[in-house]
């Protein structure tokens, strides 16, 4: 069985950060393991607050699943500090690990900001480079390259920006807006147009997403297929919500999912 690894935040309603990423892994038959970056509180109504670890503990959880496990793929989804970016993209670098996803978590849906300034900076110029492709939504991508990203040629532009950081390819992901994702890689663009999905049913949706494609290209799917399955995993996981939670529910699990 291949195993995938999530570096992320912890979300103590399941709904986004690690559980929602282990639960996605196990739903796309891999086998999940994770190095939590930051301990929020929250529920599915908004954002109260987090408590940052030290990068140390970052590293000390990654590298003693590095050093056990052989991992086909890593995907990041909160790195909140400069300082666990760095210790991140090291270990990256240093295991060589085969594929990694970064999901470029900024602000949550309730508009708490989840990463220091410096981190973003940090993710930009270590992370991004070591990248198999990255996930921003617009306003993520927006926050990424100073621009306004809104329609098709402003996201367009943004991924074209993005790559220039040396990220082998960045999707920019349609989020709340539409379920249209706009891919830049090396042999140029597409764009994907899906269903969308009227629904209060979406905490988690950037990370569950970014995490199904991580274990499809762990898979050796193609990246360009492999987009076309994470969105429609993330559709039937936004149907089979579990109807819980006074906010934004999480999404439902899709267990046997065939790609």
């Amino acid at each position: 069985m291949l195993t995938v690894m999530t570096v992320a935040g912890y979300d103590p309603s399941g709904g986004a950060g690690v559980l929602a990423d282990v639960r996605t892994i196990a739903d796309m038959g891999c086998y999940g393991i994770a190095a939590i970056t930051s301990v929020t509180f929250q529920n599915t109504r908004h954002v109260q607050g987090a408590s940052h670890l030290h990068q140390d503990a970052v590293s000390g959880q990654m590298r003693a699943l590095l050093d056990d496990f052989e991992v086909a793929a890593i995907k990041t989804g909160m790195l909140p500090t400069a300082s666990i970016v760095e210790e991140v993209a090291l270990l990256v670098a240093q295991k060589k690990v085969p594929i990694l996803v970064v999901d470029p978590v900024i602000v949550s849906s309730s508009g708490y900001q989840l990463i220091e300034a410096d981190a973003l900076e940090a993710m930009k110029e270590l992370l991004l480079p070591l990248a198999t492709v990255v996930t921003p939504n617009h306003q993520e991508a927006a926050a990424l390259t100073g621009m306004k990203v809104g329609e098709q040629h402003e996201a367009e532009l943004a991924g074209s920006r993005l790559r220039q950081t040396g990220a082998r390819a960045v999707l920019i992901t349609g989020g709340d807006a539409s379920a249209k994702d706009v891919l830049l890689d090396c042999a140029g663009t597409v764009i994907y147009s899906g269903e969308f999905v009227e629904s209060t049913n979406t905490h988690g949706t950037g990370c569950t997403f970014s995490s199904a494609l991580a274990c499809l290209l762990a898979r050796s799917v193609s990246l360009r297929d492999a987009v076309t399955q994470a969105k429609r995993y993330v559709e039937i996981a936004i149907r089979s919500a579990p109807q819980v939670g006074g906010g934004r529910g999480p999404l439902g699990q899709v267990q046997g999912f065939s790609y």
